[in-house]
C-alpha cells in the first residue's frame, strides 16, 4: 500500500493539520512510534512521503535513546531517495544532525513557547512570502548543515526553517498544531511558563486569535507544495 509515514514521539491524539490534510485528500498514512519500539519500514516505492514530528527527546542522545538511530537512518533514506519529508521541531533537529550540523540549546538558554514571528530569508520567500506568527514550543535549535539552505529565522533563534533537498524541509516551529492541540500543551506539566523568552497564557491566547487562521492557510498551502507529486498522481492541480 502506498502511504505517508508519520513518525511521532508522543501519545497525543492525531488531530494535527498534517493528519487533517492527508485525510482531506484521501492519502493513506501510517503512524510509527519508534520510541515505543515500533519499527519503521524500508524506504521504497510505496513511501509517498514522511513527517517526523516534534517531541521531548534530545536528538544528540542516541546512546540514551537507541530508537533515534533508526529515525536517523529513516531520514537519511528519505533524503537519498528524494522522498518528500518534513521535520518538525525535534524532527527538524534530527534532519540537521543527520546532515552533520550541531543541535541543542542556545547559550544563554532561552525558550520560545507561544506564538512568535518567523521571517523569511531571501531564499525563503518562495516558501514564506512574508513574516508570520507561528506556534513554538522549544528551547533547542539547529545549525544549518552543508548542502542545506536557510529559509527563515526569528528574533531569538537564527534558524527556523531550512530546505535540505528537492522536497526535504525542516521547521523549528509548529504550524501543524491546531488550537485544540496547543491547549493541551498549555495544560501539560512540561509547559515552560516562567522560562526566559516564554509568553504567559493570556499573551498566547491573544496571539493565537490573531494568527491561527492565516497560519493554517499558509501551512495547508505548503503541504500542497510538499506533496505535489502525490496530488499530481491523483489528478489534483496544486502548486508545484
Amino acid at each position: 500500500m502506498e502511504h505517508v509515514v508519520l513518525v511521532r514521539h508522543e501519545a497525543d491524539p492525531e488531530d494535527d493539520r498534517v493528519t487533517q490534510w492527508l485525510a482531506r485528500h484521501g492519502v493513506a498514512s501510517t503512524v510509527v512510534r519508534p520510541f515505543r519500539g515500533e519499527t519503521l519500514p524500508g524506504v521504497d516505492g510505496r513511501i509517498l512521503g514522511s513527517v517526523v514530528y516534534g517531541g521531548p527527546f534530545n536528538v544528540f542522545e542516541e546512546d540514551c535513546h537507541a530508537f533515534l538511530h533508526a529515525e536517523n537512518r529513516w531520514i537519511e533514506g528519505c533524503l537519498k531517495a528524494e522522498v518528500p519529508i518534513l521535520g518538525i521541531c525535534q524532527g527538524a533537529q534530527s534532519m540537521a544532525r543527520v546532515m552533520g550540523a550541531e543541535c541543542g540549546p542556545l547559550d544563554p538558554e532561552v525558550h520560545e513557547f507561544g506564538y512568535y514571528e518567523v521571517a523569511p530569508t531571501e531564499a525563503g520567500r518562495t516558501i514564506l512570502p512574508e513574516p508570520m506568527l507561528m506556534t513554538q514550543a522549544h528551547f533547542h535549535g539547529f545549525a544549518i548543515p552543508a548542502g542545506a539552505t536557510r529559509l527563515a529565522f526569528s528574533r531569538t533563534f537564527p534558524n527556523q526553517a531550512m530546505q535540505a533537498g528537492p522536497r526535504a524541509f525542516a521547521f523549528q516551529f509548529h504550524a501543524e498544531m491546531t488550537p485544540v492541540g496547543f491547549r493541551r500543551w498549555q495544560d501539560a506539566k512540561w509547559a515552560a511558563y516562567g522560562k526566559p523568552g516564554t509568553q504567559d497564557r493570556a499573551e498566547q491566547d491573544r496571539r493565537q486569535a490573531l494568527c491561527d487562521a492565516p497560519m493554517e492557510l499558509w501551512f495547508n498551502g505548503f503541504l500542497d507544495r510538499l506533496f505535489a507529486p502525490i496530488l499530481a498522481a491523483r489528478g489534483v492541480q496544486k502548486a508545484s
